[in-house]
């Protein structure tokens, strides 16, 4: 049996998603800014996607961006409104947990002159709200967060975030990473306060390498990319016909019934949370209910390396994660376990179980019962 939980990294795409990017590449494979049929029928895609995700937020066409994927999205948040707001000030706000897409091009940020505020969180990995309003000042131009944090699934409540900045200082600009919410949650950026939203598609279903950026209409934003002045100009380059189209299939089917899928999820997560506590010497990260996403669960066994435990798992077809697969490359302890406070004996025996629409639960018991086989060897063998 094979049982694929790393879905936080990536998803398998949906029928409907590999059916239109086979179309878009081998049939209707023009280039949108031709001005031919051909061209014209690409351009409709683009368009048909745009209103799709458009429509899942209750915003205006002309606010999707089309990138290459979050970390694009993220940068041209953080970097785009930085250079395009700096005569109103250079200072930012974020936090300790996010994403390297963000905290890097912080670290950008700060070698050109601007001034970082970087937010402890708590055991739950929520900043606290009195501290943001205390670090807010007359020259912050930005606030960054997560809406869902990628390891242990913490959601920040970003209405409440929103009601504090714009209070505080109304000129300041609030960007939310939601590539592990946009899917999962009814995201609606006009009502929660949202001015700059990251997404991307391969976290839905959809292909990799597309994403999108929600720039809400009004805020001022550089381009990274310079070119033939596609999209507006905000970002050149031949649009991904093939990739967009398919992110918006699976958008369109994510939002369908979407109650119902993510009750499936939140099932999932339970059944396994559940589970996991059979096994002893175990320490769940992630909490149940609405303060952790439905799809994450982040969990320590002790005495266990992750890595030695997500091979021995992989041998035997269970697919997991050790970390972000985004940063991968760069091993090393996750800032997200220590800024929530996990014990250090644990920090390096941590794994992430992420849920997507095809996992079951026989695939869940399939898990417990390959941990339960190794878990105990594991700890003998580490010990010896």
């Amino acid at each position: 049996m094979e049982a694929y939980f790393d879905n936080s990294a990536t998803t398998k795409v949906l029928d409907s998603v590999r059916d239109i990017v086979v179309k878009t590449m081998t049939e209707d494979y023009g280039n949108p800014a031709a001005k031919h049929r051909k061209g014209m029928e690409a351009e409709q895609y683009i368009r048909d996607a745009r209103k799709i995700i458009a429509d899942t937020m209750k915003v205006q066409e002309k606010e999707i961006l089309f990138t290459s994927g979050g970390s694009e999205s993220n940068n041209m948040a953080l970097i785009g409104t930085a250079w395009a707001n700096q005569r109103a000030g250079k200072h930012i706000i974020s936090t300790s947990i996010e994403h390297p897409s963000v905290y890097n091009p912080l670290g950008v940020m700060e070698e050109l002159g601007f001034e970082v505020t970087i937010l402890p969180v708590d055991h739950d990995g929520h900043i606290s709200l009195k501290e943001l309003e205390e670090a807010i000042r007359p020259d912050t131009i930005l606030v960054s967060t997560m809406y869902v944090n990628n390891e242990v699934g913490a959601v920040e409540p970003v209405e409440e975030i929103s009601k504090i900045i714009k209070a505080k200082n109304p000129s300041t600009l609030y960007h939310v990473d939601a590539i592990q919410a946009y899917g999962k949650y009814v995201i609606r950026p006009k009502k929660q306060g949202i001015d700059l939203l990251s997404v991307s598609s391969h976290k839905i279903h959809g292909p990799k390498g597309v994403g999108f950026l929600y720039i809400r209409n009004g805020v001022k934003i550089k381009p990274l990319i310079y070119g033939g002045g596609q999209q507006a100009g905000l970002r050149s380059g031949t649009e991904n016909v093939p990739g967009v189209a398919g992110f918006g299939a699976a958008a369109k089917e994510m939002y369908t019934n979407h109650a119902e899928k993510i009750q499936k999820l939140i099932e999932l997560k339970d059944y396994m949370t559940d589970r996991l506590g059979e096994i002893e010497g175990t320490v769940i990260n992630s909490k149940k209910g609405e303060a952790s996403a439905p799809q994450i669960v982040s969990v320590s066994f002790e005495g266990v390396r992750s890595e030695v435990l997500l091979h021995a798992l992989e041998d035997k077809g269970v697919y997991v994660s050790s970390g972000s697969a985004c940063s991968s490359n760069h091993p090393g302890i996750s800032g997200t376990l220590k800024g929530i406070g996990v014990a250090q004996k644990l920090l390096d025996s941590t794994i992430r179980m992420s849920f997507g629409m095809f996992n079951t639960k026989e695939e869940v018991d399939y898990t417990i019962d390959v941990l339960k086989e190794l878990v105990p060897v594991l700890r003998r063998y580490q010990r010896g």
